[in-house]
């Protein structure tokens, strides 16, 4: 598992967002309707707009349910990071991120089922050997470079961590 600590100062999580029920395998139906509603030239003015890291169009979930249990209510945005500087139109959600450490872990594979995967493996795996541990905070996948195997992107896993 490939994973790098990051200190972030503040920053802001724009684009749109809407409430959904958390499920634990395969593709979130609710996620999926929610960004393909989204027209094309939405998804390019989001790109333009993002202007921090994590770079690129983000899937985000905050407001998480402590347990992670399946069926929970949490907040997905679809959208990207800016600075707290960037002006950001009126009609995008804001979701507001203090300053923090996370641990960012590379994901190679298909969408969902590698993500769900490394996530699982993360917390049986990495956490219970490393000084660290989850703290509050929007879970973010990033989209961080494309491959030529459209099945096999790669993805980084922004996961908010704080000394444990």
């Amino acid at each position: 598992m490939e994973t790098r600590i990051v200190g972030r100062s503040a920053f802001r999580l724009v684009g749109h967002a809407t409430r959904v029920p958390l499920i634990h395998r395969g593709v979130n139906p609710y996620i999926q309707r929610h960004v393909a509603a989204l027209p094309a030239q939405e998804h390019l003015r989001l790109k333009a707009l993002g202007d921090a890291e994590p770079a690129g169009l983000l899937a985000v979930c905050a407001d998480l349910d402590a347990d992670y249990g399946e069926g929970s209510e949490l907040t997905y945005l679809h959208g990207v990071a800016v600075s707290r500087s960037t002006q950001v139109p009126a009609d995008l959600d804001v979701i507001e991120v203090p300053a923090g450490r996370w641990v960012v872990i590379r994901v190679v594979g298909p969408h969902p089922q590698m993500l769900q995967r490394t996530w699982a493996d993360a917390a049986t795996g990495w956490f219970p050997f490393n000084p660290w541990r989850l703290r509050p905070g929007p879970e973010i996948v990033a989209v961080s470079a494309p491959t030529d195997d459209p099945g096999s992107p790669t993805r980084e896993l922004w996961l908010p961590v704080e000394p444990a």
